[in-house]
């Protein structure tokens, strides 16, 4: 893994900020992406090998314009469509800007992502990883726009395997289950309890798998999905 170009979008916090970690540990150059840094691409002061651009990955402009800017590095061998939120709203609220809102950042991202650094993957022979989430399979009342979007992104995974395999280029999707980003979180028994392997998820666990599927280790995985959720989906909870 060492001195490839990774590029991770919603790279600033929590899963993003580990996955950045995690290849940079492995000799990585790291581009970090997320509309809330500030100006295009820069080094960061604190960390060798990361660099940082702010940008709206919704935005087509936007991601055009970064793609362009990453040809100062050369190839891309490595992508993570990290960037999503969701909205929890009863569907008589939910509005369809903020349906909108989440769909484009979350698969339209993902979509506009790949798209636009295409010529760059090509040259790197990249390995493109999306992260979904297990809210593809299975929801709680009113997340409809986020597990629309999550849903489509796993879609959108083995569509891109099969256009892009000709071009040596794997994608593959990691659905993340309970992944607790809050260090100041306060998690009981029963939370863990929920999980078979007696503990809620934490970045690092979606960090090291993104680094495995984009190691040549994994060179016969592309177009999957991978489950981690401690196995909190397959363990029957009786209430």
């Amino acid at each position: 893994m060492d001195k490839r170009t990774v590029v991770v979008t919603g790279g600033k916090r929590g899963i993003g900020a580990a996955i950045c970690a995690a290849f940079l540990e492995r000799g990585c150059q790291v581009v970090a992406v997320d509309k809330n840094f500030a100006g295009g691409l820069a080094r960061d002061g604190e960390r060798e090998g990361l660099y940082t651009y702010q940008a709206d990955i919704s935005q087509p402009l936007e991601v055009a314009s970064f793609a362009q800017t990453m040809e100062e590095l050369g190839p891309i061998h490595v992508l993570v469509n990290n960037a999503g939120y969701g909205i929890t709203k009863p569907l008589e609220e939910l509005t369809v800007d903020e349906w909108d809102a989440v769909l484009n950042t979350n698969l339209r991202g993902a979509f506009l992502m790949v798209k636009y650094t295409l010529p760059l993957l090509k040259q790197g022979k990249g390995s493109v990883i999306n992260i979904a989430s297990t809210r593809a399979f299975m929801s709680e009342p009113n997340t409809e726009a986020y597990s629309a979007s999550k849903g489509g992104i796993v879609a959108l995974t083995h569509a891109l395997a099969a256009s892009l395999g000709q071009f040596g280029i794997r994608v593959n999707c990691i659905s993340p289950g309970w992944i607790e980003t809050n260090p100041e979180a306060v998690l009981t028994l029963e939370d863990h309890s929920q999980h078979l392997v007696g503990r809620v998820g934490v970045p690092g666990d979606i960090a090291q798998a993104c680094v495995y599927l984009a190691s040549p280790e994994a060179g016969f995985i592309t177009g999957t999905n991978l489950t981690i959720d401690g196995g909190m989906t397959v363990k029957m909870i009786y209430v």
